[in-house]
């Protein structure tokens, strides 16, 4: 069983964030370097790389995938600053999405060669952990075709509405980004994007269908624990003090 680091790093910037997470890929990418370029002494070879999984929640920002549309973001420079939204090309893929006050974001920086070298089965999985999350609260969450994410009624055309956006970046099997799911979210900052490039379906939230606030506290807590069980693995808090960010 597998060690995964964790920590909540409250509000932050997404730059911020983006820059802690290339951050920890690379200290593992520097091992599987020295690994792969057959220079590494046994302690490099007995080295280990850490796997950590990290939540936050973002300032307004539409974050654009590198498979990603302009045209999908609806308004121009002026409404942006208006708005009070900033405005990522990231290396993730993926089309546009938003993040903001009342989602959940995680950031798992894993090293799938501690577990299987398979990006679609990991994908299915991070998409296991928000059905099984949001199974606690009585929704019932699904998968679209075709499409990544968490998706209620995606059999009904025109009921199908995403409730967890997902986008990962992998490099030698070690990945980066993640997901976002709305919990408490505003969504009207969803009206001025294509969510995801798809047009012709809605965003929602828990609260929007529970049609109350939800105590985001526990669902942080229920979503470390599906986490767990589906890499099979223990989650371990760490700070700055014990774990060099």
């Amino acid at each position: 069983m597998q060690n995964i680091f964790f920590r909540d790093l409250g509000k932050i910037e997404y730059g911020a964030a983006w820059q802690l997470q290339e951050e920890l890929m690379q200290k593992g990418l520097k091992v599987k370097a020295l690994r792969y370029n057959a220079v590494a002494d046994d302690a490099i070879n007995d080295a280990p790389i850490d796997n950590y999984l990290l939540f936050c929640e973002h300032p307004h920002v539409y974050t654009l995938g590198k498979s990603g549309h302009m045209e999908n973001l609806l308004v121009n420079d002026q409404r942006l600053q208006e708005l009070e939204v900033s405005f990522y090309k990231t290396n993730r893929g993926g089309d546009i999405t938003y993040h903001g006050p009342g989602q959940i974001v995680g950031y798992p920086i894993l090293d799938l060669e501690q577990y299987y070298t398979d990006l679609g089965k990991y994908m299915r999985n991070l998409e296991e952990v928000i059905i099984r999350t949001i199974g606690h609260y009585g929704i019932i969450g699904d998968r679209l075709p075709g499409s990544t994410g968490v998706w209620l009624d995606p059999d009904v055309p025109s009921k199908a509405r995403k409730i967890c956006a997902m986008g990962v970046r992998s490099s030698r099997w070690i990945t980066m980004h993640g997901f976002a799911l709305n919990v408490n979210t505003n969504l009207k900052y969803f009206d001025y994007i294509v969510p995801c490039g798809i047009s012709d379906k809605r965003v929602t939230s828990m609260q929007q269908e529970l049609g109350q606030e939800v105590d985001e506290i526990e669902v942080k807590k229920i979503l470390k624990e599906e986490f767990a069980n589906i890499f099979n693995s223990s989650i371990v808090a760490f700070g700055e003090e014990e774990k060099v960010l």
